[in-house]
Order: C-alpha cells, then structure tokens, then sequence
C-alpha cells in the first residue's frame, strides 16, 4: 500500500456539553476534502482518543469511514496502554473497514525493546491490517528500534514524529525501498519530503489544510523554490504550534477559519487570550491562502 499526500490527523469536534459533535464533524470533512487531502486518520493523538470511551472512538471511526470516498486513504488510530486493548481496537477498526492502522508504544510502561517487539508482533498475528508505526519519544518516552519489523510485510511506514531530522534521515537511508517514511514533524515537513516522505499525517491540516496541500502539489511538481516559498509562509504557525498546547491551538485554528469544532476534553484547558492572539496573527499569512 503506498500512502501519499496530506492526510489531516483528526481533531474531534465536541458540544459545548462534551459530546462528539458530527454535524460540526461533517463541516469540518467537507472543508478539508474541499482543499485537497488524501485521507483521513481519526482517532490519532491530535483526535484526544485517550480521552473517549472505545465505543465513542468506534463512533468517529464509523462516521469518518462513511463519509470518505473510495480513493480517500483510511489510518485508524487504535492506540492503547496495552496489548490487549490495542488488538481489541485494532479488530474494531478493521470490522469497521480500516485496513490500515496507526500504532504508537503503549504509553506510560515504557516497556523494553523485547516486549516492543513482542507486542507488534502480536498486533500483528491477531488481526490482519496493515501498520504504520507511530515514533513519538517526547510524548511515550521511548525510542523505537524497527529492524526487526522492518521487513514485516504488513509494516508499511514509519511516522517519525520526534523532531529530530537526524531520525528520519536513518529511516530514509536504512530501510528504503523496505518502509516509508512518513512525516510527522510539521515544522521540518519539507525536510522529510527531501528525503522521501511522500505522505504527510497533519496535524495542522485541519486548520490550515489548503496551504499544506498546497506546499505538497509544488514538492511534487518538482517547484522547490515555491515549494521553500510555502513553507516560509507555513513555518510561523507550525512553529507556534510545535511550542506546546498542540490540541489546543489546532481546534482554535478551526474555529479562526470559520469550521469551529469546539474545544479541547479535561483535562486541556482553553488557550488565553494571549495565546489565541498569538495564534491568530501566526495564522494571518495562511487566512489570506
């Protein structure tokens, strides 16, 4: 399976009572769709899945899988803090019609490069879907170790997420032609594409999806000046959002270009007003896309 393009990772639209909100759901789909993204991947860290109970993320995997279209790439996010609830959400996605999965460690143990091992490969043995590994250190404090699932054929991609080029360098370099790299840290996107990311799982896609699809079409027409370009444009926002409050600034951002979709679940809190200024003006060059 080759992934390409931009594929929003998904806030969650809430109510101002908490619950998932799906008209704002379908609003916000239709307005990304609109400014050209590959696919769809819901219940992802920037969709608050650890904070929704397994039948409302089976909930937004139904209503995401319903609404794309049959050239729209599907990744749910199936995340767990451990293995049995991570087969368990893997069989729901993949009963609900996802094929492929986005799969970070488990968070909070830290296990040991063995039992790592030894849980991917149990994903992988109950339920057959395809993986894109989730390489996220700051957030799940540990650094994966691929070369034993490099050659797994349902191992398709590698969401380096650390913020360190060096990473996904190595990954470029060590498993080409074996594992794709995709990026997953925004600020440095058109460095991953220099070294072979042709997807991106965005998170700041949802709020300015339009000028990242944008920056990608000028990569891939070969227009790295333009390309350069965009991204200078980009750069001022996905810096601020990349400085903490991530959630946070993304639904605001909706909510700036006019497909609000609510606020962040307890424990994240609101931005300040300061905050949302900031924000704001960071996202002035993109209002104007």
């Amino acid at each position: 399976m080759k992934l390409a393009g931009v594929m929003p990772a998904l806030v969650t639209p809430f109510d101002a009572n908490g619950e998932i909100d799906f008209p704002a759901f379908e609003k916000h789909l239709t307005a990304l769709r609109a400014a050209g993204v590959s696919g769809w991947v819901p219940c992802g860290s920037s969709g608050e899945y650890n904070f929704m109970s397994d039948a409302e993320r089976g909930s937004v995997l139904r209503f995401v899988k319903d609404f794309a279209g049959p050239d729209e790439v599907l990744i749910a996010g199936t995340n767990a803090p451990h293995t049995k609830g991570v087969i368990a959400n893997t069989r729901r996605a993949k009963e609900i019609g996802y094929d492929t999965v986005l799969l970070a460690t488990p968070f909070y143990t830290k296990p040991t490069d063995d039992e790592l091992l030894g849980h991917f490969k149990a994903v992988l043995d109950a339920v057959d879907v395809n993986i894109v590994l989730y390489s996220y250190p700051g957030k799940d404090g540990i650094e994966i170790s691929y070369d034993a699932l490099a050659d797994h054929p349902r191992v398709i991609g590698i969401k380096e997420s650390s913020g360190v080029l060096q990473r996904a360098i190595g990954i470029a370099t060590r498993y080409k032609d074996r594992v794709q790299l995709v990026s997953g840290w925004d600020d440095i996107a058109l460095d991953f594409m220099l070294w072979g990311a042709d997807s991106w799982i965005c998170g700041p896609a949802n709020c300015m999806a339009k000028a990242c699809v944008d920056l990608d079409r000028a990569w891939r027409a070969g227009d790295i000046e333009a390309a350069k370009a965009k991204f200078a444009k980009l750069y001022g926002a996905m810096n601020i959002l990349e400085s903490g409050k991530f959630v946070q600034k993304l639904k605001f951002g909706c909510e700036v270009q006019g497909t609000p979709v609510g606020e962040c679940r307890a424990p994240l809190g609101p931005l300040t007003e300061a905050e949302k200024a900031e924000f704001r003006k960071a996202m002035e060059p993109i209002l104007a896309w």
